[in-house]
């Protein structure tokens, strides 16, 4: 007799879960069950992978500053039109966000009343943890993974708490300042056998102390910084560029947009932050330092979610001859986020069911600043990326 396997039921803790990318992944996991075939942006959804989550199965729920409904938020961050919208507004009306665990002195830009009270580190994982465990249980979810969506943090500097995973409880135990919010959700979801993926420029489960503790608690981890637009498009360039021997003299590159993260990135420390994560990727793909490559990014209210970045790019050809590239990339940023979001918490779910722990290399296909395996440089080249993802999916039906 042929028994139908059980599918598997996951529910995905997001931090930052009232913002465009999460209400954005949230409403298109409901179009997907209202029964769309538009699979568009998916970069997944063509493989069949076995034991891989379906789309349908993964339910979206966590913390923001915000407490209003998923409904008034995507109403407000505009990206969904009406049609859209109207289709998926009872669902989004029903899901509130859980007060969330915040810090002024990691995001100054970023500010709300739906903030857990906690005194204290360990008093604000405590919290966290037991969101998750009252998320598990009330949802019935066979697992559930933990995604960083909040605003970009300040990059704290380096402290010896980050050193081990004794040194790590030290820390806490202390209130260390060097420890900030994105460090306790991270905590907290490997405390509890949660995989986290940080889709976010802020320091967090990379960290030496919390890869180990990932590692001896066989939980999975990816990061960080998602790689949606222009850092996409970079990486997809420069292998081109190498392979014909176009020597790059320099790449400007300049962003202006208008939603939350634009506005959380107006605070000088959190813009240190991102450019870090998209300063590093040209360098390691060509193999010399780029002298001339410039990153601006703008805030520009106006454009709400709707952002627009502009390359150019100088290159040196045969002969010395001098040539330009003009590329102008017109895009909705939580368009592209959204469905990497349920791709990355998908991985990380099936890494759990193979054991696997630490850092998600296969991943790195997803982030501007990849974590690696053994802490070695991480690869940026995207189609080397994508051969190494797809490797890794397809291991199971190679055997």
């Amino acid at each position: 007799m042929n028994v139908i396997a059980k599918r598997r039921k996951i529910g995905v803790a997001v931090i930052g879960m009232g913002g465009a990318v999460a209400t954005t992944a949230a409403a298109g996991l409901e179009i997907l069950r209202l029964g769309t075939n538009r699979m568009d942006g998916l970069p997944l959804a063509h493989l069949s992978v076995p034991r891989m989550v379906q789309y349908e199965d993964l339910y979206l729920r966590g913390w923001d500053l915000n407490a209003q409904s998923l409904a008034d938020a995507a109403v407000e961050h505009r990206v969904l039109p009406a049609d859209q919208m109207a289709s998926v507004e009872p669902a989004l009306s029903a899901i509130r966000p859980w007060a969330g665990v915040a810090s002024a002195a990691y995001c100054r830009r970023i500010e709300g009343a739906n903030m857990h009270t906690a005194a204290g580190h360990r008093a604000a994982i405590d919290a966290i943890t037991d969101d998750l465990r009252r998320f598990r249980d009330e949802g019935d979810f066979d697992s559930v993974v933990m995604i960083n969506l909040a605003s970009t943090e300040r990059t704290p500097q380096a402290s010896d708490a980050w050193a081990s995973p004794e040194a790590f409880e030290r820390g806490l135990d202390a209130d260390d300042a060097a420890i900030g919010p994105a460090m306790l959700y991270a905590y907290a979801a490997i405390s509890a056998g949660v995989p986290y993926g940080n889709f976010t420029p802020s320091t967090a489960a990379e960290v030496p102390a919390l890869v180990e503790l990932a590692q001896r608690h066989g939980v999975p981890l990816a990061g960080k910084d998602g790689k949606t637009g222009q850092t996409l498009i970079k990486t997809v360039l420069a292998p081109a560029f190498k392979a014909r021997a176009l020597h790059v003299d320099g790449w400007f590159s300049t962003n202006i947009l208008g939603n939350r993260d634009g506005e959380a990135l107006q605070d000088p420390d959190s813009l240190k932050s991102k450019l870090g994560t998209k300063g590093s990727v040209l360098d390691s793909i060509l193999g010399y330092p780029v002298e001339d490559h410039v990153v601006d990014i703008r805030y520009y209210r106006p454009r709400g979610d709707d952002k627009e970045a502009w390359d150019n790019i100088d290159v040196t050809g045969f002969l010395g001859q001098r040539m330009q590239i003009k590329v102008n990339f017109l895009c909705k940023d939580s368009v592209l986020a959204a469905p990497l979001v349920l791709e990355i918490a998908r991985v990380l779910d099936l890494a759990q069911q193979r054991g696997e722990a630490g850092p998600q290399e296969q991943l790195s296909l997803f982030f501007k600043a990849p974590m690696t395996a053994r802490g070695d440089a991480p690869e940026h080249a995207f189609p080397v990326q994508e051969r190494m993802l797809h490797s890794w999916l397809m291991a199971d039906t190679a055997a």
